[in-house]
């Protein structure tokens, strides 16, 4: 269903040495990468992919309310991992890692532009 989903951002140098730096936790790297303004990771080019630019119609970009991109990990501790490496890089803490009811378990982040991510796993 999803084949990538993009983020924008005002500094796209800034914006790709914290996901190089944190998606590489994952098993992603670039993809794909348009000009200075679009790059595109992922683990298999065959998968959705996480995309990070700057706007297209070069207004500012800006974070959605209500918006989120939720990055599916392999358990609770690379969960935990990446909150954590996230913070280091620069983002800030957006929910504890934890369990959410019965079977969700999940942490929250605001990257560099203030984008909302949440890395989770069913448990």
């Amino acid at each position: 269903m999803i084949g990538y989903t993009t983020l924008g951002t005002n500094d796209i140098a800034r914006a790709s040495a914290f996901y190089d730096a944190l998606l590489a936790d994952m098993g992603a790297k670039r993809l794909m990468q348009f000009g200075d303004g679009f790059i595109g990771y992922g683990a298999n080019p065959k998968q959705p992919i996480f995309c990070i630019c700057k706007p297209h119609n070069g207004e500012t970009a800006t974070r959605g309310n209500g918006t989120m991109v939720a990055l599916a990990v392999k358990d609770p501790a690379q969960a935990d991992a990446l909150h954590a490496k996230a913070l280091t890089l620069g983002a800030t803490d957006e929910g504890a890692p934890g369990k959410r009811g019965d079977s969700f378990y999940c942490a929250y982040v605001r990257d560099l532009d203030g984008n909302k991510l949440n890395f989770f796993c069913m448990v």
